[in-house]
This record gives C-alpha cells, sequence and structure tokens, in this order.
C-alpha cells in the first residue's frame, strides 16, 4: 500500500517555493562513494525516497552512514562487501545500476539484478554493458526464479583484475551509462576516452566530485571526456547542484496554474532553452539571479514541443509541458524523442476532459484550452506523478493520486511545499 494525494483544485497559488539539492545528480555521486575507503561529505542532498534506498543499499554492504544534519551526510565505505547487495532495494530504483562502476573499480566484479524504477517502455542497459566490454569486463546474464518462477534477470560482471582503459563509445547519449563508465574510468590502468558522453548538468556535477576525489578528468560538459586512472582515490566533500528538473517542474506547474509564484534557487543556465521558449508563447517569466517569478498570463500558445539530451528541453520535463498544453490556445504538438512510455500519463488527462490524440509512442496533439475535471489517477513514472498533481491543482473538483510513491522518489515532501504557496493537498498514509 502507498499514500496518496486528495487535492482540492482551482486554488490561487501565490508564494514562494524554493528548489532542493538534485535527485539525479545525488544518486550517482553517493554511488561514487565506492570508489574510496576514505570519508566523503555530501551537502545539499534531497531527502527523496531514491537518495534514501541507495544509503541503504550502501549501508547493507557494510558502509557506514551518518547524518550532520537534515541535508549533510558523511559516508564511509571502508569495510565494503559487495555480495551483500540488496537485491529487493536494487528492484526499487532505475539509478542503482549506477552502483556497477564504482565496484567493477574497486572489487573487480559487481552482481545485481535488473533495475526497477519508472514504467516508462524499454529501458534496457546495453548501452553500460557494451562500455564495461570495452574495459575488459564480461557479464554473465541468468534468470532469477522465486518459487519456481523467473522473476528478474541477474547480471554478473566480472573484470580481469584492474580495469583497461581504451576507447569507449556509448551507444546513445545515455546519462547513466556516462556516469558508470566515468566511475570505472577513474580507477582504471591508463586513459580512457568516453565518447558520445551525455552533457547533463548531473554529469558535470558528479565529475566535480570525482575530481575532489583526486581523479583526472577532462571534457566534463562536452560529448567527449577524457579519464586518466589513478590508483586511489580519497575522501572529499562536496554541495550537490540543485535540481534544474525540479525548478523546471514548479516554474510549469505555476504557470499552468496562473499563480504569481517566485521559484528559489533556480539554476538558470541549465534552464535557458525552456525559460525562453515559454517566454516566447506568452509565459510571463522575470528572471533576477537565481529566482524566477511567474506572472498570470493572458494568452499562451505553444504550438509545438519535442525533447531532446542537454542542452535541448528535457524528457523529464514533457509530462509538465504536456498539463501546461491542456490551457494553452490551439494544437500543441509533443515529441518525445527520448522514451516510447513517456506519454501514457495523457490518458489520465483525458480521463480529466483534456482533447488529446496519441499519434504514436512518442508523439501526442493537444487541443486546448480545455477545463480539467478532478478524478481518481494512476502515476506510472516518476514525472507523471509530479505533472498529475499539477493537473489536479488546476483541475474543478477533487482529484485523487492513487499512488504517489512515485513522486515521491524525486520530489521531496511535494505535498507540504506546494501546500505553502496555497495549493490544497492532504495526504493519506497507506493503511488508513
Amino acid at each position: 500500500m502507498s499514500d496518496k494525494l486528495i487535492i482540492e483544485g482551482r486554488s490561487k497559488l501565490k508564494g514562494t517555493i524554493d528548489v532542493r539539492g538534485s535527485k539525479n545528480a545525488t544518486t550517482p555521486i553517493i554511488a561514487a562513494t565506492l570508489l574510496t575507503s576514505e570519508t566523503c561529505v555530501l551537502d545539499n542532498i534531497p531527502l527523496v525516497d531514491d537518495v534514501k534506498t541507495m544509503l541503504e543499499i550502501i549501508e547493507g554492504m557494510g558502509g557506514e552512514v551518518n547524518f550532520v544534519n537534515k541535508r549533510r551526510v558523511e559516508i564511509t565505505a571502508k569495510d565494503i562487501d559487495p555480495g551483500k547487495i540488496d537485491f529487493s532495494l536494487i528492484n526499487k530504483m532505475r539509478s542503482a545500476i549506477l552502483l556497477v562502476g564504482p565496484l567493477l573499480a574497486r572489487f573487480g566484479s559487481a552482481r545485481i539484478p535488473h533495475p526497477g524504477g519508472c514504467i516508462i517502455g524499454s529501458r534496457p542497459i546495453d548501452a553500460h554493458l557494451n562500455g564495461f566490454a570495452e574495459m575488459g569486463v564480461k557479464t554473465e546474464e541468468f534468470g532469477l526464479k522465486k518459487n519456481g518462477s523467473k522473476t528478474s534477470n541477474v547480471y554478473h560482471f566480472k573484470g580481469n583484475g584492474r580495469l583497461e582503459g581504451g576507447e569507449v563509445v556509448i551507444d546513445w547519449f545515455s546519462v547513466t551509462a556516462t556516469e558508470n563508465i566515468l566511475m570505472a574510468a577513474c580507477l582504471a590502468k591508463g586513459k580512457t576516452v568516453i565518447k558520445v558522453a551525455a552533457t547533463e548538468p548531473h554529469v558535470q556535477d558528479l565529475a566535480c566530485f570525482l575530481k575532489k576525489m583526486g581523479a583526472d578528468i577532462k571534457g566534463e560538459g562536452t560529448s567527449t571526456i577524457v579519464v586518466k586512472g589513478k590508483e586511489k582515490l580519497g575522501g572529499a566533500e562536496h554541495a550537490v547542484c540543485y535540481d534544474y528538473i525540479e525548478a523546471g517542474t514548479f516554474i510549469l506547474l505555476a504557470l499552468a496554474g496562473r499563480g504569481d509564484v517566485c521559484v528559489e534557487n533556480v539554476p538558470v543556465e541549465n534552464l535557458k532553452l525552456l525559460l525562453n521558449k515559454l517566454h516566447r508563447c506568452g509565459g510571463k517569466i522575470k528572471i533576477k539571479g537565481d529566482k524566477v517569478f511567474i506572472s498570470p498570463w493572458k494568452s499562451l500558445r505553444i504550438d509545438r514541443l519535442r525533447t531532446m539530451p542537454y542542452p535541448g528541453i528535457p524528457t523529464d520535463l514533457q509530462a509538465p509541458i504536456g498539463v501546461l498544453s491542456t490551457q494553452a490556445e490551439g494544437l500543441t504538438l509533443i515529441h518525445d524523442t527520448i522514451y516510447e512510455g513517456r506519454l501514457k500519463y495523457l490518458e489520465e488527462l483525458n480521463k480529466m476532459g483534456a482533447e488529446i490524440v496519441v499519434c504514436d509512442p512518442h508523439r501526442a496533439i493537444i487541443n486546448g484550452p480545455t477545463l480539467l475535471h478532478g478524478t481518481k489517477l494512476d502515476p506510472l513514472d516518476l514525472r507523471a506523478g509530479a505533472a498529475l498533481i499539477i493537473a489536479g491543482l488546476i483541475a474543478e473538483g477533487t482529484t485523487v493520486i492513487k499512488d504517489i510513491s512515485q513522486a515521491d522518489r524525486g520530489y521531496e515532501e511535494i505535498d507540504k511545499r506546494l501546500c505553502s504557496i496555497g495549493a490544497r493537498i492532504k495526504r493519506i498514509k497507506s493503511g488508513k
């Protein structure tokens, strides 16, 4: 059983909401602490379920995790036993795959089941497998059985001693594959050149942390990263970057609700394309330093939107943009080039009265503006969970989000924080 949210729509949104540390930066950085036996200190971490799960996995393998305060944690991965990795926790989150690179680099092997997480279509780990193979790693795949039935695939990664540097060409601009290979390369022999590397801000933040540990990295933020392997890395202290995806979500929420809202701690440089597009479409947006002010707009027309790898508009913001499009004038073509399952939330919006035609797994046409009506909704993934909360806030009547666990994976205390700017949301704890 999971918590659910009861949302009363059409509230006036007004006030200030702050952005927290990046979940997508924190999980790989936690994994990177496995590269050293020395203590690492992480600051500005978000208290979301994926981060808590990653810390629990580290503890389960023998690591020491101590919170100095709410957002500052000390991690010491001195006495790690990779054989004690908890498969049930790996099944909860996609980013658990990031443990493989550090474990291979330090211990020469890793064994994990196929990671869980969001249901947004096919998400194979081929880019990871192929990248590790180019570093001399062999991977065996076998089925894990329970009560006589196969439940999941398990991967056993085995290196031949210390990993080998070389040229690694990633199949696609995969963020997690880039991060995994980057971490593995830090302790590999010789020089590793990673091509077709992802350039997202959280990849750059991971590289920043690894450099503080003593890694020799050049080219982060470009499609070619060069790493010179070291014999060992040391402890480091690092403040995680602010979450540009959460910032974009709050900005889109304020626009959809025609609110008068200030979003603080916004990494504006990471959202330039989105902010410029929203402004050109008619959104009332003002930027002052790391604050973004949103005011009620009179006319909004989006026409078309296509997600792309960074610095393009992120796929993680496609669903909130889809909700905003239901309030815009005319037709909006949404084209998500990344995941074929990211449009499933649109079926939930149609239940609320939206006029949406899903053309194929990657494209949909939204006709607006339409008045949404509250109903019971079922989010399938983390970002859809946030989008459906936005839909509930702008809808007429009561909306019930039946399972909020997906949104809890990536947004800290989302209900309490939105209530602080005028939202009317009540969380019903599981079992009640």
